[in-house]
């Protein structure tokens, strides 16, 4: 069976960064928005329709198929989200099939369930987490602390929703991971070098 790694995380935690880094460390495939192409390709609905319906919730407004826009009824809504969560489920599992791999987000830790796959999770104290936000914001994004604090909040509780509605389970149950990781005070580079052993 694949060596299979799956990487949920915080906004903000290094948790993107961390998965990256750990597959260029171990040499295996990584996916990450690749998952989102993918889905959009299979259903035909757009890139930005897609990720709308994990970051944040599906909007009426936006381009649901690719090029075009219309209403969608809640009948209509309901139906396009599982068709998006049916395709998910079904590249998510191509994908770890096809070889070693690291996948982050995307409910993966629980499609993958049968396949044993190692569960961790990223987070890191408020203050690490707006510290990293600030780097890698646009130059000319001036967020206050208060916004950047509601800013990540909001993002987290989409995550929640997203992945407890999609598996039932609370998105941080400790059940559901194998390692929790804490990047609050070390460097990404620093922790990943460690993990890499676990796994060479």
């Amino acid at each position: 069976m694949n060596r299979i790694i799956t990487v949920n995380r915080e906004f903000g935690s290094g948790g993107r960064e961390l998965a990256r880094r750990l597959s260029e460390e171990l040499q295996i495939a990584y996916y990450d928005h690749e998952v989102i192409e993918a889905i959009s390709e299979e259903t035909e609905l757009s890139e930005e329709y897609v990720r709308n319906v994990f970051y944040r919730k599906p909007f009426y407004s936006y381009p649901i198929t690719i090029g075009n826009r219309f209403y969608l009824g809640g009948d209509e809504m309901f139906n396009q989200v599982s068709q998006i969560s049916q395709s998910q489920s079904h590249i998510i599992r191509e994908l770890a099939e096809k070889s070693d791999c690291i996948i982050v987000g995307r409910c993966a830790n629980y499609i993958l369930r049968d396949m044993n796959p190692y569960r961790i999770f990223v987070y890191a104290d408020m203050g690490a987490r707006m510290r990293r936000c600030r780097e890698k914001a646009p130059t000319d994004e001036h967020l206050s602390d208060a916004d950047l604090r509601r800013q990540i909040n909001r993002v987290n509780k989409n995550r929640a929703t997203y992945y407890e509605t999609f598996t039932g389970e609370r998105w941080k149950e400790l059940l559901d991971y194998d390692l929790f990781i804490n990047t609050s005070s070390r460097s990404i580079k620093q922790i990943v070098k460690q993990l890499a052993k676990i796994f060479k």
